[in-house]
């Protein structure tokens, strides 16, 4: 064997795990700016994490440089871009405010962006272990950095309109719960990927995607949170439907046996001069 494979068979893929390092940059990028109260740079580096995110999986299945090195470690970036960094986000510029209501308050707004990081933490767990068996066509609850994404175009559309963060916490408290759930959730989303056995997708979701980027330039933070709503809800609408699809299948394949069919007692025999037949042998007998 050549040394230089096994240079090649030690080594990491550079381009992909180079965009993974970039994602995880503005990740942290956020969390510091966000810290230095910076808020609207923060939230758009968590948008930029998102884009160099969906780059890096697609670079390396053009490239065939995946590996198993590269999965883990995007799993890892994920964590902090799309966990870490929008529950900080949140907290610094919303939640914080709930220890001026009250001590219990207070402790809701860090424990509700805990969750949030937790739940984040836990999907992506799962996402690991059911990659290989997983529908590709859907995602098996919400996708980390679309939940990220939601939530970080709400915060920059009320920071763009100059909305105080303490005026609306209740509304990003309860956002932060709803989307930290859904994230670890069985609600399925669809992941705008190609069937079970291939990449390919329907020429229309190329027209599609150039309407999204149109609509998000006219005005990111309001034409990204009303996308990022949209798109939330309708993982509930699918999981809703998809429900009542299969129970009206089972339904109709419920075999005939299974039907309960009323029970009729049945009559003894008549004579030829309508007497009780069974009642004629019984009085014999006696």
């Amino acid at each position: 064997m050549s040394p230089d494979k096994i240079i090649r068979r030690r080594g990491v893929y550079l381009l992909p795990n180079l965009l993974t390092s970039a994602a995880m940059f503005a990740g942290f990028y956020s969390v510091i700016s966000g810290i230095n109260g910076k808020f609207e740079a923060a939230a758009i580096a968590i948008i930029v994490a998102g884009f160099l995110d969906g780059l890096d999986g697609r670079v390396a299945r053009m490239t065939n440089t995946q590996s198993d090195f590269g999965e883990q470690y995007d799993s890892l970036s994920d964590l902090i871009s799309f966990g870490l960094a929008p529950a900080l986000l949140a907290f610094n510029w919303s939640l914080s405010s709930l220890g001026e209501i009250s001590i219990l308050a207070g402790k809701l707004g860090w424990l509700a962006a805990f969750l949030f990081m937790a739940c984040a933490a836990l999907r992506l767990a799962r996402f690991n272990t059911q990659a290989g068996i997983a529908d590709k066509r859907y995602f098996q609850g919400l996708a980390s950095p679309a939940a990220a994404g939601t939530l970080v175009f709400t915060i920059w559309f009320f920071v763009d309109n100059g909305v105080a963060g303490e005026t609306v916490r209740w509304l990003i408290f309860f956002e932060v719960i709803v989307l930290g759930i859904l994230m670890f959730s069985n609600v399925r989303y669809l992941s705008f990927k190609g069937g079970s056995g291939g990449e390919k997708v329907p020429a229309v979701w190329l027209l599609l995607a150039v309407l999204i980027i149109v609509l998000v330039a006219l005005d990111p933070p309001i034409m990204g949170m009303i996308l990022g709503s949209v798109y939330v809800l309708s993982g509930l609408v699918i999981t809703v439907a998809g429900r009542r699809s299969s129970k009206l299948k089972r339904d109709h394949r419920l075999p005939k046996e299974n039907k309960i069919e009323p029970q009729i007692d049945s009559v003894p025999p008549l004579t030829e001069d309508g007497h009780d037949q069974e009642a004629d042998v019984n009085s014999r007998d006696a």
